[in-house]
C-alpha cells in the first residue's frame, strides 16, 4: 500500500487578483449605497414621506449587506497565509455570500409586511418627490450594478489564468458555474434586488399619482419582496452547496473516476472511495482509494494522470495492491 498527500494547496493562493478587484469594487458600492441611504431618510424626513424613508431604511439594510461582504473580502485577504486555514481562506468570501443571502431574505420579509400593513391602511403618499428620490435610486443602482460587473468579468478572465499550465478542455462546459465568486454574487443581487424595487415603486407611484391607484404601491411592493426572496434563496442554495461541500455530483468527480480508471491496456485500477471538494473558485481537492492489480502503479502516477485537469489543485492518494494478481504475475 501506498500513501500520499501532497500539500499543492500551499501553492495555490486563496486570494488573487480577482478577489482584490472584487473587494474594491464592493467597498465603492457600499459607500454609494450608504451616501444614496442617508439622501433617502434625510429627504423623507424634511418632506414629510413615510415612503421615501421606508425606502431608505430598506438601502440602509443593503448597505450593511454589501459591507459585510467587503468585510470577507478584507477577513479572506488578511488571513490568506494563515496555516491554520488548511485549504485558504475563500471560504470566508462564501459565508460571507451566505450571510448576505440571509440578510436578503430578511429584507424580503420586511418588504412583505410593510406592503401589506398599507394594503390594510393606506396613507397618504407624496407622489413628485417619492418620483424623484426613486428614480435617483435607480440611477445609483444602476451605476453600483456597472461597477460590479465590471468586477466579475476581470476576475472571471483572471481564474481562468490559474493552475499549472496543463493544456486544459472543459468538456462538461462546467468551467463557468465553478470559477463564480458568490460573494461578488451576493452584493450584485443586493444591488440588483434594490433596483428592480426602484422600477416596481417609479411604476407604482406615476400610477397612484396619474390615476389615484394607491393600492398600486403596496401590491408592487409585494411583488418586489418575492422576487427579492427567490433571487436570496437562489443565492442561499449556491453558497450553502459549497459550505456543507456539497460537490459529489459534479461533472468534475466522474472527470476524476475516468482518468484514474483508464490505465495502461491490461490494468485494472478501480476507485473505491472518492471524496472531492472545493477549496476556491473553480479549484478543487481531492482524497482517494484505489484497487490495483499492477504492484507498479503510484501515487505519483495517478497524480501525473490527474495533472490533465488543472482544477484539482490538491490530492490525497491510497493505493491497495490486490495480493492474488500480483503475485499471478510473477
Amino acid at each position: 500500500m501506498h500513501s500520499d498527500n501532497l500539500p499543492a494547496w500551499q501553492h495555490h493562493h486563496s486570494f488573487n487578483v480577482s478577489s482584490e478587484s472584487a473587494e474594491k469594487s464592493t467597498r465603492v458600492v457600499m459607500w454609494i449605497t450608504a451616501a444614496t441611504m442617508v439622501v433617502e431618510i434625510l429627504a423623507g424626513w424634511w418632506y414629510n414621506s413615510m415612503a421615501l424613508l421606508a425606502d431608505g431604511w430598506h438601502m440602509s439594510s443593503h448597505a450593511v449587506a454589501i459591507g459585510l461582504s467587503a468585510v470577507a473580502y478584507a477577513s479572506a485577504r488578511r488571513y490568506a497565509s494563515d496555516p491554520r486555514f488548511a485549504f485558504g481562506t475563500w471560504k470566508i468570501e462564501i459565508l460571507g455570500g451566505f450571510a448576505s443571502a440571509i440578510f436578503l431574505l430578511g429584507v424580503a420579509a420586511m418588504m412583505l409586511f410593510g406592503s401589506v400593513e398599507r394594503l390594510w391602511s393606506p396613507q397618504p403618499i407624496h407622489y413628485r418627490e417619492a418620483i424623484v428620490i426613486a428614480v435617483l435610486g435607480l440611477a445609483v443602482n444602476l451605476v453600483c450594478a456597472l461597477i460590479l460587473g465590471k468586477a466579475h468579468h476581470h476576475g472571471h478572465g483572471h481564474d481562468h489564468g490559474h493552475g499549472r499550465g496543463h493544456a486544459h478542455d472543459h468538456p462538461h462546459g462546467h468551467a463557468h458555474d465553478s470559477h463564480q465568486d458568490l460573494n461578488l454574487k451576493s452584493a450584485y443581487v443586493h444591488v440588483i434586488a434594490d433596483a428592480a424595487t426602484s422600477v416596481l415603486a417609479i411604476v407604482a407611484l406615476i400610477g397612484g399619482w396619474l390615476y389615484g391607484w394607491s393600492w398600486l404601491d403596496p401590491l408592487m411592493g409585494i411583488v418586489g419582496a418575492v422576487l427579492v426572496a427567490v433571487w436570496a434563496k437562489g443565492l442561499i442554495a449556491d453558497t450553502g452547496k459549497v459550505l456543507l461541500d456539497r460537490e459529489m455530483d459534479h461533472p468534475v468527480v466522474q472527470e476524476i473516476r475516468e482518468v484514474v480508471e483508464a490505465g495502461a491496456e491490461g490494468e485494472e485500477t478501480k476507485i473505491t472511495d472518492l471524496h472531492v471538494w472545493r477549496v476556491g473558485k473553480g479549484v478543487y481537492s481531492c482524497a482517494l482509494t484505489v484497487v490495483t492489480h499492477d504492484p507498479k502503479l503510484t501515487a505519483e502516477d495517478l497524480r501525473a494522470r490527474l495533472a490533465v485537469h488543472e482544477e484539482i489543485v490538491h490530492s490525497t492518494i491510497e493505493i491497495h495492491v490486490c495480493p492474488d494478481q500480483a503475485s499471478a504475475g510473477h
